[in-house]
């Protein structure tokens, strides 16, 4: 398709913890969904990883947020900026891009449809279409979903773990449950709030989650050293953890997930659980790397489960495959009524 080559198309993963954007066959930025602003004049002073960094630590006058929430834009103003500034990051010669494809969780409302929509046209697209975050992921990793087949798809984000079974270019069933990444690095800060009188910060939250957490006993189980601020007298203070404490803290948020997985097959039509039960679950996004988690999810559903091949990118993948590829993939794009 010579065209899209030379045109300046996006595919966009607009994610609650990273933006993900496709251009021209591959992925040409992946950055944390993160703004640093003044709050006096509200203009963007970092985004993505420059503004991560700046996390916990700026002073009075400049503010760090995500504009996503669970999955939707809940700061319409700094998630345009955002995206126009993520935008102009790939393309210097900056052109607006004529057609852009975003991925959007599959319970996603009308509204929160026309706040995507509208933030990515005030960015400057001319076309702007939305796909759903499992339907992206599964032809993100390979699957054929237009075959009469059913294929279940459990895609764990940062704000959403969204999870469907998938048939003839179609959402058969889904589930779209706000528990995720971030509910998971929250529980971690809460465990040690809770049984250490420590507080620590999301950032150090984040990597003790990604180092040593898991949903199964690890052989060896290891131990870490954690530092954060005593809540008692106020000093900094250091404490060592073992991998089994923080799957204990995980442990509600993964559970809520099997939940969810569980609850979505007993609503599946029995010829497509015939399917599921032959193919399996497949697993996509940052949360499909917590260790443990398909071992786990196997021995809960007795379904074989398989750990996509670099989940993080499966969704922005399939997004640009849509984009390359619009009047092959036309049904599966969530059609929005038009205001």
């Amino acid at each position: 398709m010579a065209f899209t080559f030379f045109s300046n198309d996006i595919a966009i993963d607009l994610g609650t913890a990273n933006t993900l954007i496709w251009m021209k066959g591959s992925v040409v930025l992946n950055q944390p969904s993160i703004v640093a602003f003044d709050r006096t004049t509200k203009r963007i002073v970092a985004i993505g990883e420059e503004a991560q960094n700046m996390v916990g630590k700026t002073h009075r006058d400049i503010r760090t947020i995500r504009p996503l929430k669970d999955g939707v834009i809940a700061d319409f103003e700094i998630a345009e900026g955002m995206l126009r500034a993520f935008i102009r990051k790939i393309s210097p010669a900056w052109q607006p891009a004529r057609r852009v494809v975003i991925c959007v969780p599959s319970g996603i409302t009308e509204v929160e449809k026309r706040a995507v929509r509208d933030s990515a046209e005030h960015a400057g697209a001319k076309e702007v279409y939305l796909i759903a975050e499992p339907m992206a992921a599964a032809i993100g990793v390979g699957l054929n979903v237009a075959e009469p087949v059913g294929n279940v798809i459990v895609d764990i984000g940062g704000g959403t773990t969204e999870i469907a079974v998938i048939a003839l270019s179609g959402i058969v069933n889904d589930e779209s449950i706000r528990i995720a990444g971030d509910e998971m690095t929250n529980a971690v800060i809460l465990f040690f709030k809770k049984n250490y009188n420590i507080l620590i910060g999301e950032r150090t939250a984040e990597n003790i989650k990604c180092q040593v957490g898991s949903a199964m006993p690890q052989d060896p189980e290891i131990e870490i050293e954690v530092k954060g601020r005593d809540l008692v007298n106020g000093i900094p203070r250091m404490t060592q953890v073992s991998s089994k404490d923080i799957r204990d803290a995980l442990n509600e948020s993964v559970t809520v997930m099997i939940d969810a997985v569980r609850s979505l097959l007993e609503r599946t039509p029995p010829e497509l659980a015939a399917d599921i039960f032959d193919r399996g679950i497949m697993l996509t996004g940052g949360g499909a790397l917590l260790k443990g988690l398909s071992e786990r999810i196997c021995r809960e559903t007795n379904l074989p489960v398989h750990v996509a091949e670099d989940p993080l990118t499966a969704v922005v993948r399939g997004t640009g495959k849509v984009l390359d590829n619009l009047s092959e993939f036309s049904s599966v794009l969530i059609k929005s009524r038009r205001y």
